[in-house]
């Protein structure tokens, strides 16, 4: 009788257990998405530059090396990227600004991104052509856009998932963008 009552107990105790993990999950931040390479340095790359206007000097490839002696942005984004799209505005604002970005032209067409650029403005020092989406996949990169702040040292201090806005850039990135120069 006794064995009886206390299996009258196991859905009660399974039910508080899955209470509580579902009660953890749901107090988790679904934007903090943490990145293994955090303090480490952009990996290596040298891909072509997308061709554009605001690219005097004619610079037909780029590499990780070039992120170094300001902090900057480094953005992912393509030309079939609706969020891409909609935060590239506020992008062309911190331009304007002086906030250095460079762009990874993520698994896209260079013709229609040199297009993108022409179209809707350049807010890049410079974009590079990731292909074959190698730069990518060795950032970790698997929502798009997101967007990497780097210190003058070339290493990786901060990234954002999402769309960069005026809201979460006040209240986020340029605190750390500010911090590094």
């Amino acid at each position: 009788m006794n064995k009886q009552r206390l299996f009258l107990f196991v859905p009660l105790i399974i039910f508080i257990v899955l209470a509580a993990f579902f009660w953890r999950g749901l107090s988790l931040d679904p934007n903090a998405m943490p990145s293994a390479l955090l303090n480490k340095p952009v990996p290596a790359f040298d891909l072509a530059v997308v061709p554009s206007q605001e690219n005097p000097q004619g610079l037909e490839k780029a590499n990780q090396e070039m992120l170094k002696g300001k902090a900057s942005l480094l953005n992912i984004w393509a030309t079939w990227c609706a969020p891409c799209r909609q935060e590239h505005e506020f992008l062309i604002k911190l331009k304007s600004q002086g906030v250095p970005i460079y762009g990874v032209n993520y698994k896209d067409n260079s013709d229609d991104a040199q297009r993108w650029l022409a179209e809707l403005h350049n807010p890049y020092v410079y974009a590079v052509l990731d292909n074959d989406g190698r730069l990518g996949l060795n950032l970790g990169v698997f929502g798009y856009p997101e967007t990497f702040v780097v210190d003058k040292e070339g290493v990786i201090r901060y990234k954002h998932l999402g769309v960069v806005n005026e809201e979460n850039w006040n209240s986020t990135l340029k605190p750390i963008f500010d911090s590094l120069n």
